[in-house]
């Protein structure tokens, strides 16, 4: 096995050309589990922890560019306020230790449907993207293009993760994930919310209930053509059980999960109807109160 470790992020990129099946490695809380049972033996390694670009993070007011190796401690920390839902996911992943040494490059490129940070990513709107880069230059991957198949990503073969750009919260974001534990798991379903009324529309995550990260686009539209019909981004108003109920029925129609040892496809599709339920309401009841006190 080869052992590559740039220096720059311009060593890295023809690392990465030379060797396209070397496997990028900077946190290695997912990548070092596998290795260590065997599930995945790579021709090569790409250590990135020497570019230290890809630790740092903006934001210019409106969008914030996270480098793809950012720690999920760093996240929870500095970026709760511009970033809500993905500091909330970030508070779920794994222990202290993971959350010091994984980011979310790294649950990118895993793909995995059952990854924290997808449900965060996909609900705070269509406009993430996921910046990609190789010796052929830089491209701009939309998240919703992002996930092709069951850990499979829209990487070409000798593109890395340089960032994810992410516009700054305008409104309430939750995340909520359902666990066989407390902690130190992988979510047997997730789900991320968001709202966005500068735009008038709001944002939604499954996690772990499909061959990939998702949104719920029916229950999406349905909302936000409720809000808008009733002027409801302007008063702040309750929303009534009847929206709140057939939110989360529409959430859970947009899954499609599986049986497995972690939990049933049935289990999956009504504790996402909760959590839609709850996490609309949390987000909703918020969004009342900044209405109020701005009045």
């Amino acid at each position: 096995m080869e052992f590559l470790r740039p220096a720059t992020w311009d060593e890295a990129l023809a690392a990465k050309a030379e060797y396209p099946t070397a496997l990028p490695i900077s946190g290695g809380t997912d990548v070092m589990v596998e290795m260590n049972f065997d599930v995945h033996r790579p021709s090569a390694i790409l250590d990135l922890n020497r570019i230290t670009e890809l630790t740092e993070w903006s934001n210019d007011g409106s969008v914030v560019k996270l480098g793809a190796s950012v720690p999920y401690t760093r996240i929870i920390d500095e970026l709760s306020g511009p970033l809500p839902g993905l500091a909330l996911a970030a508070h779920t992943v794994g222990s202290p230790q993971i959350r010091n040494r994984g980011g979310v490059g790294g649950n990118l490129g895993g793909a995995s449907p059952a990854g924290d940070a997808h449900p965060a990513l996909l609900a705070a709107g269509r406009d993430v993207f996921v910046e990609a880069a190789s010796v052929r230059g830089t491209r701009m991957i939309p998240i919703d293009e992002f996930y092709v198949g069951v850990k499979r990503n829209s990487l070409e073969a000798d593109e890395l993760i340089r960032a994810v750009h992410i516009p700054v919260a305008d409104g309430p974001q939750q995340f909520s994930k359902i666990g066989t534990r407390n902690a130190m798991v992988i979510a047997v379903c997730a789900f991320g919310f968001a709202l966005h009324p500068k735009n008038g529309t709001v944002g939604t995550g499954i996690g772990s209930a499909a061959p990939t990260p998702r949104r719920a686009v029916e229950a999406e539209e349905y909302l936000q053509g409720v809000l808008a019909e009733r002027g409801l981004w302007e008063s702040g108003e309750l929303l009534g059980a009847e929206v709140i109920q057939r939110f989360g029925e529409l959430v859970k129609a947009a899954a499609s999960p599986i049986d497995d040892v972690r939990g049933t496809a049935d289990y999956r599709r009504h504790s996402l109807a909760v959590m839609a339920r709850r996490t609309l309401t949390w987000c909703w009841n918020d969004y009342g109160k900044q209405i109020r006190s701005a009045a």
